[in-house]
């Protein structure tokens, strides 16, 4: 099965399914010399386990990571790095009415339609529980970019559903379950995905991530832009429907006179081209917003067919996050430095 390797000079292949023993990635081309532990990775697990409140799936993980190579006494070593993740509270009983049924919104079709088989449990490969690897993988790029660039990446959620979160800072982003950067809020969100909980349904969201000071010049012309392997990245992120950068969408009813940022000897006046110009960063903030779509796995009853091509009425049961953004924040960031950091080996490379 090809397209789960992510990068160039710094490579990650993510490997396993939602319900088999345990999932995992492999890193290739981490530096040497960079001290590096479980505990490095695990604080960014953490932030995005199951099971942390009641908004999210309670799935009981406790995504503990294992390295298995690539690290001798507590230092990298440029070999590959292998990261393993157990899976311990998987319940592949509850998938067996769906066995031969497809989930509107879900992978099951495509993935028979390409394949010839499919593994119905949790979703299988394209289960959300594949991105716990890429996180782990994510805190290796982050802590590199921090120590060598001083490169901060942070995220929040801008938006649940019809309920806008306007930005009041970033230490309110990090002590609430929703990663809202407006404590103000929280009860309202709460009282939301409460009572959407209980009608069985699923819901979208926003997600922003910005990474702080990178340095200009990191990316590639053409087909290599900067910002086109950003997208690339994020829309490999289940349920990603939308990537955009700086202004983004907005830009459609905007001037030039507004929209092209002015520079003047100290800088840049504005940022409406969210960090990137030409494929190529700008040394401003890059700022990246993501469109998460409902989750698809709901109990409300719906239209499908099974294998024999006969309409079916379908519910899924189980235990499944009511909104994927509510999680989606530190993988999106983690995704941010994975390519960060392959674009920043690929500059050393060309221009020393």
């Amino acid at each position: 099965m090809s397209g789960n390797t992510l990068g160039t000079l710094f490579r990650v292949t993510n490997f396993g399914e939602s319900h088999g023993p345990a999932i995992g990635a492999v890193i290739d081309g981490c530096p040497p010399g960079m001290a590096l532990c479980e505990d490095d990775i695990q604080v960014e697990l953490d932030r995005r386990r199951p099971g942390t409140s009641r908004h999210v799936t309670q799935r009981q993980e406790a995504d503990k990571v294992e390295i298995l190579s690539g690290v001798h006494e507590g230092v990298t070593t440029g070999t590959p790095i292998g990261l393993l993740i157990r899976n311990i509270d998987a319940r592949s009983r509850d998938y067996h009415a769906i066995a031969d049924t497809f989930r509107p919104g879900h992978a099951d079709y495509t993935y028979w339609k390409k394949f010839g088989v499919r593994d119905p449990r949790g979703g299988g490969r394209s289960s959300a529980r594949l991105t716990a690897p890429t996180v782990a993988a994510g805190a290796v790029a982050r802590k590199w970019l921090l120590e060598h660039h001083g490169v901060l990446i942070r995220g929040y959620m801008s938006q649940l559903g019809p309920i806008r979160i306007p930005f009041e800072s970033w230490s309110s982003a990090a002590q609430n379950p929703f990663h809202a950067p407006n404590a103000g809020l929280v009860p309202e969100l709460e009282a939301f995905m409460d009572q959407l909980r209980r009608s069985g349904d699923s819901i979208g969201a926003r997600i922003e991530v910005h990474a702080e000071g990178l340095p200009a010049g990191w990316g590639e012309p053409i087909y290599d832009r900067l910002d086109a392997d950003i997208a690339h990245a994020m829309m490999g992120l289940n349920a990603v429907k939308g990537v955009s950068l700086g202004s983004g969408f907005d830009c459609v009813t905007m001037r030039g006179s507004e929209q092209g940022d002015e520079l003047g000897p100290d800088g840049f006046h504005s940022n409406q081209a969210g960090g990137v110009l030409g494929g190529i960063s700008t040394g401003q903030t890059l700022r990246v917003s993501l469109a998460i779509k409902p989750t698809s796995s709901i109990r409300i009853e719906r239209r499908s067919i099974n294998r024999n091509n006969e309409p079916v009425m379908v519910q899924t049961l189980g235990r499944h996050d009511p909104c994927v953004g509510i999680r989606a924040t530190p993988i999106a960031e983690a995704l941010l430095a994975i390519v960060l950091m392959d674009h920043a080996l690929r500059h050393r490379g060309q221009c020393g």
